[in-house]
């Protein structure tokens, strides 16, 4: 088990799903854990079983003012945040891009490309005044290939993979790693968000035949949040079961 003792994780939507088996992984290190989550009673239920001094605040990341907010809040509380792993996000409906709804494609892409750019904005600074950071944003295969009848999911997903890229080279003279993965459908509640037509294409295409495990990704997630990856920067992990042409 990697060591993150007296380093503090902030984890977005980290009360369920990837996000809170990562929260899970990086506590049993010895990180105190910050779980930002819009469902605040599943976020505090979440902080109080994972112990170790685990806090939630409640938090909307395609508002700035509450990621603003959120952050005043954790370090006002753990005084420093060493690790950000931004997990939250939206599938949205499966429909062709002709009939998808303009504010539906608005808010996925507000949620997960535009959230992602508050959450990372808000942390940066803090992890440059302490001159050491950890940054993992989790995309989606859909973001590398995309999906079809996912228009706005494959988009901002894409857009996760760039923002991570382009702020892994503004960091690179620093102590402050930034990378993303990719990983392939995992059996989470976002699932209740598609079409059974739509969780068979994605399995149809994963070669491993099977969904990701919620472990398999915090194993490698807790790796990119670790002081051991200590050069790899900007760069994108595959987490597809093979999916991936590249």
């Amino acid at each position: 088990m990697t060591d993150f003792t007296n380093q503090t994780a902030i984890i977005t939507g980290g009360a369920q799903g990837i996000g809170r088996a990562v929260a899970n992984r990086l506590a049993k290190g010895g990180a105190r854990i910050a779980i930002w989550d819009r469902d605040t009673a599943l976020g505090d239920t979440a902080a109080e079983e994972i112990g170790g001094g685990a806090f939630a605040c409640d938090v909307d990341v395609s508002d700035w003012a509450s990621v603003e907010a959120a952050m005043k809040a954790t370090l006002d509380t753990a005084g420093r945040a060493d690790i950000l792993v931004n997990s939250a996000g939206i599938a949205g409906s499966n429909r062709p891009l002709v009939d998808y709804p303009v504010e539906e494609f608005r808010q996925i892409t507000e949620i997960n490309l535009l959230g992602t750019f508050h959450v990372n904005r808000a942390v940066v600074s803090a992890m440059t005044d302490q001159a050491y950071g950890r940054i993992v944003n989790i995309a989606s295969v859909a973001g590398k290939e995309g999906n079809p009848m996912a228009s706005a999911y494959s988009a901002s997903k894409a857009g996760v993979i760039g923002l991570t890229k382009s702020l892994g080279k503004e960091l690179a003279d620093k102590d402050i790693a930034v990378n993303c993965v990719t990983p392939a459908a995992a059996r989470t509640r976002i699932f209740d968000q598609m079409k059974q037509e739509h969780i068979d294409y994605m399995l149809s295409k994963i070669p491993r035949g099977r969904f990701l495990e919620l472990d398999e990704a915090a194993a490698m997630i807790a790796w990119l949040c670790s002081k051991e990856n200590s050069f790899t920067t900007a760069s994108v992990f595959d987490l597809s079961g093979g999916r991936a042409t590249y």
